[in-house]
């Protein structure tokens, strides 16, 4: 990927218990958990290494108590990490003042979480102004920026309803529309949408994607959902006891699983959104007639229906050079669970 990195750490550690920090410098960079644990140490996040690159959405899964909520917290220095570095823009944040991370949170992060924390006693408008209010922006500009972010939204006329008077959706909606409005480059979502009703919580998701498309923001989202994940990330990092097992793409996490673990959360996976052109191509056949031609990056089930209905094979074409070709036969595969 040729974009530029935004977000990575290194060899990240959090360990709460007694002496943390010196036990961890005592045993080495990546000690045997069991030597933590009879040190009375409980591992929350181990040695973790990751990197996220500008404009990418960037998902961190596991199950509950996997760590991912507690590294997205170390990311953002909400919680103090016990060893590593977090490098934002080729800074280490551990080594910023408390002073520095309150504005660089401010400024240049947004989070949003499951729980909405929307101030009650504030109407919408206030409620998604008031990030600014706190940056001291006159209030003139900052209910105009509020009143731009409702609109991004899709909640225009709702200016001044009070949380009471929202949906879930809604609500969830200002939040969104809140943690925008300091105009951040890093953007942290903690299962923000997993509190909602299934067909909210895909209407969410449409809106997060078109928000997405809009704003190119650098996003770390964490989800226990694989078909969330698949469906939103660039890539996605697997978290298990607290570390990070494996970090691909959706398709790469699906035809390469590094554990069994990983195998486990793509076995229902709807393999026919995941996997590309390219994953299921095959050789040429000499000099093939084809009905049409297909780019590589295509997933199948964009490609299935006329594949189905062709009498020949599509190519597989990028940039004017032919990899293979896409036949009836390799699609029914993946919809029939083959592949």
């Amino acid at each position: 990927m040729s974009r530029p990195v935004k977000l990575a750490c290194r060899h990240l550690w959090k360990v709460f218990g007694p002496e943390a920090k010196r036990v961890l410098r005592r045993l080495g960079p990546d000690p045997d958990p069991a030597e933590l644990e009879r040190a009375g140490l409980i591992v929350a996040v181990a040695n973790a290494e990751l990197v996220v690159h500008a404009g990418e959405i960037f998902v961190i899964m596991g199950l509950s108590g996997s760590g991912k909520s507690t590294l997205v917290r170390c990311l953002a220095r909400l919680v103090e990490p016990t060893a590593g570095e977090v490098i934002f823009d080729g800074r280490d944040l551990l080594r910023a003042s408390e002073r520095e991370m309150i504005e660089i949170r401010r400024h240049r992060m947004g989070m949003v979480f499951q729980h909405f924390a929307l101030l009650p006693h504030l109407t919408v408008l206030e409620n998604v102004a008031f990030p600014l209010a706190i940056q001291g922006v006159p209030r003139a500009e900052r209910e105009m920026r509020a009143r731009a972010m409702i609109r991004l939204v899709g909640l225009e006329g709702r200016e001044h309803h009070f949380p009471r008077e929202l949906s879930g959706g809604q609500q969830q909606r200002v939040g969104i529309a809140r943690s925008l409005a300091v105009e951040p480059e890093l953007w942290f979502l903690d299962e923000p949408f997993s509190a909602l009703d299934p067909l909210i919580r895909r209407e969410m998701q449409n809106e997060f994607l078109r928000l997405q498309a809009l704003l190119a923001k650098t996003i770390v989202f964490i989800t226990h959902d694989f078909e969330e994940a698949i469906r939103l990330a660039d890539r996605i990092a697997i978290m298990q006891n607290g570390r990070i097992v494996q970090t691909g793409t959706p398709e790469e996490l699906l035809l390469a699983p590094a554990t069994d673990y990983v195998a486990a959360f793509t076995a229902g996976a709807p393999r026919a959104r995941i996997l590309s052109a390219r994953a299921i191509m095959r050789p040429v056949d000499g000099s093939c007639e084809f009905a049409g031609t297909l780019d590589p990056t295509t997933r199948v089930a964009d490609l299935a229906a006329a594949v189905l209905e062709a009498e020949r094979p599509f190519a597989v074409v990028e940039n004017g050079r032919l990899l293979g070709m896409v036949d009836r036969q390799a699609v029914i595969d993946v919809l029939v669970g083959k592949r």
